[in-house]
């Protein structure tokens, strides 16, 4: 019951954190960071463990999955070479930066523990900065730049992290021993995920129940990681894959009635493993604080973690910011359209926006207590406080910051995505007038003038209305307010029963959504 407990509190203390950070206009990961660290600290807080090998899998595979799913192929081939240069070149200068400075600072450290530290650090989650950035605009061609990165960094940098690990246990590095195990991995993981797709397509797409639907969706998600993984392939590209192919083939057939619930759904459990992977690493903390005895053995961890939090900022801004002077350069060599030109604020932000979170949280715990031999890990206390110090530093020193920084800049927002939302309802709205030009019924003479009034509404040259806007659109919800209130009073007066009250209200919440509902009468 105690155990039961502590998790509906610490739900509730999330859901908290997340409203006052909403209230801040800050991102939620930085409340439950602070959060993270405050319970540490409390007395009576729970002793609980997780076993590493599950680490991964639980907090990683879904919330992988939610952001692949959500992906834009358009948008990562048109921004390909900036999402690459920071999956490879800024994940490989974070490593190698980090690895050095860790070997420096501690010279008995072992290369490919120092390595793997590197690794661990290197992905940021783009969660927390494209949360922030929504709110001030960003233009949409560095959000989407951070949402590719946030997707293929994490798999960059866990197959650096896992042939690190890999080389701590059975004790050889080497690049040409690893070389084709990398390659087969990134290949076999890509085709596995594909190819796991297709096979389960007809599964998921045969079951029109939601709660079933949801179910199948999580085993699918778990059971592919936990295969890739079985097999020896790349989980996290697996489940790229996985998702992406998933989305282009299954998304678009889903009914309305599974779709709004079932992404309402996966939203949550990502909020909500968010908030555990923060208090498990907090709970952490404790043991390994008391652990280090004496003054001198804290202060020493302390510095080596405010160390690489500091490198790990670095590095990422010495990347981001030597590529956009080279962009700014050949760029006014060989182009003349002004529309995609590099900026400096623009440099500055995407190197601002490294924020750490779940990754790096899940893959430092993942690292295993014992070596094969039944000797403790080396250095798995220290990593754990380098990697908490650097997501607690970096939600922290960034995220509350993030949104001052881009407003200074005066970087504002092109809005691509409200003129192609118009464009495509045009000419969906057209396909359905041209459908009802020969019909003489009552319906579809009505049906035609609400379609008409919406393609006049969508084919204007102004971008000020809201994209969500409709016909009528606030005049409709305070009727549909109206309609509720009287179902209501008829069911408070047993005039009509609870199945009926439930049925009506049903009706009128897709009715309410259908007229920009998420906005205020």
């Amino acid at each position: 019951m105690e155990i039961f407990e502590w998790i509906i509190a610490l739900l509730l203390g999330a859901a908290l954190l997340a409203v006052l950070a909403q209230k801040l206009g800050a991102p939620y990961p930085t409340f439950l960071a602070l959060g993270g660290v405050l319970l540490a600290f409390i007395p009576g807080s729970p002793n609980w463990t997780l076993d590493p090998h599950l680490a991964l899998t639980l907090f990683v595979a879904p919330v992988l999955l939610d952001a692949a799913y959500d992906t834009s192929l358009r948008d990562l081939r048109a921004n390909w070479r900036p999402v690459a240069g920071l999956v490879i070149a800024a994940v490989g200068t974070t490593v190698i930066a980090v690895a050095i400075a860790a070997k420096w600072l501690i010279p008995g450290m072992p290369w490919p523990i120092a390595i793997a530290l590197g690794a661990i650090v290197a992905p940021p989650d783009a969660a927390a900065a494209t949360a922030v950035m929504r709110q001030v605009k960003l233009p949409h061609r560095l959000l989407k730049i951070l949402e590719g990165e946030s997707l293929l960094n994490d798999a960059s940098a866990l197959l650096v992290y896992r042939l690190a690990i890999m080389s701590a246990i059975t004790g050889t590095f080497g690049v040409s021993s690893f070389a084709p195990v990398f390659l087969l991995t990134v290949f076999g993981s890509l085709a596995t995920g594909i190819a796991c797709a297709f096979a389960i397509r007809p599964l998921i797409s045969f079951v029109r129940d939601v709660p079933i639907s949801v179910i199948l969706q999580f085993a699918c998600t778990f059971g592919v990681w936990i295969a890739a993984e079985a097999i020896g392939l790349s989980g996290i590209l697996t489940l790229v894959a996985f998702a992406m192919t998933m989305a282009r083939h299954i998304g678009p057939n889903l009914p309305a009635r599974m779709r709004i619930p079932v992404f309402a759904i996966w939203e949550t459990v990502v909020f909500v493993l968010n908030a555990f992977a923060f208090v498990l690493i907090g709970l952490q903390l404790r043991p390994i604080w008391e652990r280090l005895e004496g003054g001198g053995a804290r202060i020493d961890v302390l510095l080596t973690a405010g160390v690489v939090l500091i490198v790990t900022i670095s590095a990422r801004f010495a990347w981001v910011i030597t590529y956009t002077a080279l962009k700014r350069r050949l760029y006014d060599r060989a182009s003349t359209n002004e529309s995609v030109k590099p900026t400096f604020g623009s440099g500055v932000v995407v190197s601002w926006a490294g924020m750490r979170g779940i990754v790096t949280l899940a893959a430092a715990f993942a690292i295993p207590e014992t070596l094969p031999n039944g000797m403790p890990f080396p250095y798995r206390d220290l990593i754990l406080m380098c990697a908490f110090a650097v997501v607690l530093g970096t939600l922290v020193l960034q995220g509350l910051t993030i949104k001052l920084l881009i407003r200074r800049l005066g970087l504002t927002d092109d809005n691509p995505v409200t003129r192609e939302v118009r464009f495509g309802r045009a000419r969906a709205y057209q396909a359905v007038l041209d459908s009802l030009k020969d019909n003489d019924s009552l319906p579809a003479k009505l049906l035609s003038k609400e379609y008409a009034a919406l393609l006049d509404l969508n084919t204007g040259n102004t971008l000020d209305a809201p994209v969500d806007d409709v016909p009528g659109g606030p005049l409709r919800r305070g009727a549909i307010m109206l309609a509720r209130q009287e179902t209501t009073e008829l069911r408070r007066t047993d005039i009509i029963g609870d199945d009926a009250y439930r049925i009506l209200i049903r009706e009128l919440d897709w009715a309410e959504l259908s007229a920009g509902g998420d906005r205020e009468i």
